[in-house]
C-alpha cells in the first residue's frame, strides 16, 4: 500500500521497504499452491483489465502515434507477453496441485553432448494455431538425465512453505513486460517476496503495475516503488534484503557488485565485491544473425531481409536481444541481393523514434569507428555498418549499441563449413551469450543433415538460439527459459547469470532452441511446412500489428474458438 514518503530520509525509506519485504516473505510462506494459482489468475484478469491503459502509457513514453502499427509492439511485448506467461505458469501449478510433476505431458528427447531436451512449444491447441510452425525446446545441462529433469522440476514450488526470504528486482526500462515477469519468477520459482524498483523510464507505469499486482500487494508479497540511485543502492545493501535480480547493462551490474568508478575497478581486480548476497541478472549482449548461403527466391530475400531488420528495429533497437551483427558468407552468390533487400527493409520500416535515453550518443559511437557507415533512411538514426572486418576488434563486436544500428561481416565457405566458422566467430568474438539467430533455407538444412546441424547448435554457446525465427520468440514462450548461457563469473559477467520465465521450473536448463518457418503462410507450404503463420505480428513491417496485438490480449485471458477468426483475420491482413 502506498504511503507518503516525502518527509522520510533515504535510510528510513530503505528500512520501510526492507521491513515490508520481510513481512511479505512470511506472509508468502503461508500461501499454498492452490491459493498461489488463484492469485496468479487474479493477476491475469487485472492485466487484461488494465491492458489498454498500460499500452496508452507505453505509447506516450515511447513517442508512438496512437492507433498505428508500431503500437502493436507494445501490446505484444507488454500485456500479451505477461498474460501468456501467467496462464502457462498457472498450468504448472495445476499439475503440481494434483500431485504431478511440472513436466507431465511434455516429451523429453536426447540431443548432442549428453544432453536431453524438453519440448515446450507447441503444447496446446492454441499454441499450434496462434504460433503455427514455431517450436521450442529447453536443452538441459550435459549429464542431466530425463529422470532427473522430471524429478527435480518445480524449484521453489516444491516446498512453498520454505520461503527463501526477500529479493529486490531492478526493473528494465525498455520492454515493459520484463519487470512484472521477473517479479513473478522471484515469487514462484525463487520462492521469495519481491520488491520491484522501477527504472526511471517506467515510473509512469507505477499505477498500472500496482493495479495488476494488487492481490500480491494486499498480501504483502510484492511492493512496487520508484526510486533514485541513492535509494536503490540503500535498499540493495540493506540486511533485510536477501537477493537481487536485475535486468540492465553489464556496467550497471558491475557497479552493484564491485562498486562504482576507480574504487569499483580496484575491487574487481582484487576480487572483493561490495555486494555479498546472491544476484541473478539478464544483461543483453551482441547478438549474431548467421545467414546460411543458399539459393533463395526474390520473395525469400525480401521476407528474410525484413525478418533481420525486425531483429534490429523492433523497439527502435532498444532490445537486449536485438540482432546486431549479421554474419554472411562471402561466397554466397546472392549476398549483394540480400544486402540490397536489407537496406530497403530498413528504409521502408515504419518510422518510430529512437526513444531510449542515451541513444544518440550510442549511435555516434557506432558511427565514429574506422568502419564505414551508411544512413539507410527511414529515420535519421538507422545505420548500417556494411563492412565489419572479422579479423579486427570492431566496436560492434563488443559494444551493445541499444539502438537502430546493424553491422555486417563476411566469412568464407558454404554449408556446414560456413556454419561452423560462423559459430566459432560468434562464440569467440562477440560479447555476451544471450541470444543468437540462424537463418537457413530448409533445402540447405536438409543438405547439412539434422544430426550434424544439432551438433553445430550444441556448439553455439548462447542462452537462446533461434533457427528461422527471432530469439524474441523464446522470450515470448512461457515454458522456455530466458537468460545467458551458463558459466559467466561475477568478474566477467557478460550477459548475466541465471534464467527467468522457465514456466516448467526446470532446475538445470542450459539453453532454449526455437525454430520457425522459413516462409510465411501460404508460401510456407512450398517448403514442406504446414505452418499457418502469416507475417508475424512482431515484424516491423506488419500493417495490422496494433489490431492483432490487442486481439491476442483479449484472446489470452479467455481462449475460445469464437475469438480465433478475428485474430486470424487481422493477422492475415498484416
Amino acid at each position: 500500500m502506498s504511503h507518503d514518503t516525502s518527509t522520510e530520509t533515504i535510510p528510513q525509506r530503505a528500512e520501510a521497504i526492507a521491513t515490508a519485504a520481510r513481512a511479505g516473505a512470511k506472509a508468502w510462506s503461508g500461501v499454498g499452491l492452490a491459493e498461489r494459482r488463484a492469485l496468479l489468475q487474479q493477476f491475469a484478469g487485472l492485466v487484461e483489465e488494465h491492458a489498454s491503459e498500460w499500452v496508452r502509457i507505453a505509447t506516450e513514453i515511447k513517442g508512438l502515434t496512437p492507433g498505428t502499427p508500431p503500437v502493436g509492439e507494445e501490446w505484444i511485448s507488454g500485456p500479451w507477453a505477461t498474460l501468456y506467461y501467467a496462464g502457462h505458469l498457472a498450468q504448472t501449478l495445476v499439475r503440481m496441485e494434483q500431485g504431478g510433476a511440472p513436466t507431465d505431458g511434455f516429451d523429453i528427447r536426447p540431443v548432442p553432448g549428453d544432453r536431453v531436451a524438453v519440448e515446450v512449444l507447441p503444447h496446446s491447441v492454441w499454441d499450434r494455431l496462434l504460433l503455427s510452425g514455431f517450436s521450442a525446446e529447453v536443452w538441459c545441462e550435459p549429464g542431466v538425465s530425463a529422470d532427473e529433469v522430471r524429478s527435480t522440476a518445480g524449484l521453489g514450488l516444491r516446498e512453498p512453505e520454505a520461503v527463501r526470504g526477500t529479493c529486490v528486482v531492478l526493473g528494465a526500462g525498455n520492454i515493459f513486460s520484463i519487470a512484472p515477469l521477473d517479479v513473478l519468477y522471484v515469487l514462484y520459482a525463487d520462492n521469495r517476496s519481491g520488491a520491484l524498483k522501477l527504472n526511471p523510464v517506467t515510473d509512469r507505469l507505477l499505477p498500472v503495475l500496482e493495479a495488476i499486482f494488487a492481490p500480491f500487494i494486499e498480501l504483502g508479497a510484492v511492493q512496487v516503488f520508484t526510486s533514485d540511485l541513492e535509494l536503490g543502492a540503500a535498499v540493495i545493501a540493506h540486511d533485510g534484503i536477501d537477493a537481487v535480480h536485475m535486468t540492465g547493462s553489464e556496467a550497471t551490474h558491475d557497479a552493484i557488485v564491485w562498486g562504482a568508478g576507480a574504487e569499483g575497478a580496484a575491487n574487481k581486480a582484487a576480487g572483493t565485491p561490495v555486494l555479498r548476497k546472491p544476484i541473478t541478472s539478464e544483461l543483453g549482449g551482441v547478438a549474431p544473425v548467421i545467414v546460411a548461403p543458399g539459393r533463395w527466391s526474390k520473395r525469400d530475400l525480401e521476407f528474410q531481409a525484413r525478418h533481420v531488420a525486425t531483429m534490429r528495429l523492433h523497439n527502435s533497437g532498444s532490445n537486449c536481444v536485438a540482432g546486431q551483427v549479421v554474419v554472411l558468407s562471402k561466397d554466397w552468390k546472392q549476398k549483394d541481393e540480400f544486402l540490397a533487400a536489407l537496406r530497403r527493409a530498413f528504409a521502408d520500416a515504419p518510422a518510430r523514434p529512437a526513444w531510449y535515453p542515451g541513444t544518440p550518443g550510442r549511435i555516434d559511437a557506432a558511427r565514429s569507428g574506422a568502419t564505414p557507415f551508411e544512413e539507410v533512411g527511414g529515420t535519421p538514426e538507422r545505420t548500417l555498418l556494411p563492412t565489419l572486418d572479422p579479423r579486427e576488434d570492431e566496436a560492434a563486436y563488443s559494444m551493445e549499441f541499444f539502438g537502430p544500428v546493424l553491422g555486417v561481416t563476411e566469412l568464407p565457405g558454404t554449408g556446414a563449413e560456413f556454419l561452423g566458422q560462423a559459430i566459432d566467430f560468434a562464440n569467440d568474438r562477440l560479447r555476451g551469450t544471450l541470444g543468437a539467430n540462424i537463418v537457413i533455407h530448409p533445402r540447405d538444412l536438409k543438405a547439412v543433415g539434422e544430426d550434424r546441424f544439432e551438433q553445430l547448435l550444441a556448439g553455439l554457446r548462447y542462452g537462446t538460439i533461434a533457427v528461422n525465427a527471432w530469439t524474441a520468440v523464446g522470450y515470448l514462450s512461457p515454458f522456455a527459459t530466458w537468460g545467458a548461457f551458463p558459466g559467466h563469473t561475477p568478474d566477467d559477467i557478460q550477459s548475466g547469470h541465471g534464467v527467468v520465465h522457465n514456466g516448467l521450473l526446470l532446475q538445470r536448463p542450459e539453453r532454449t532452441v526455437v525454430r520457425g518457418p522459413f516462409r510465411p503462410f501460404p508460401r510456407s507450404w512450398a517448403t514442406g511446412s504446414m505452418a499457418l503463420t502469416p507475417v508475424p505480428p512482431w515484424f516491423a513491417h506488419n500493417r495490422t500489428a496494433h489490431i492483432t496485438g490487442e486481439r491476442l490480449v483479449r484472446f489470452s485471458i479467455a481462449p475460445g474458438w469464437l475469438k480465433l477468426p478475428k485474430v486470424f483475420a487481422s493477422a492475415l491482413r498484416g
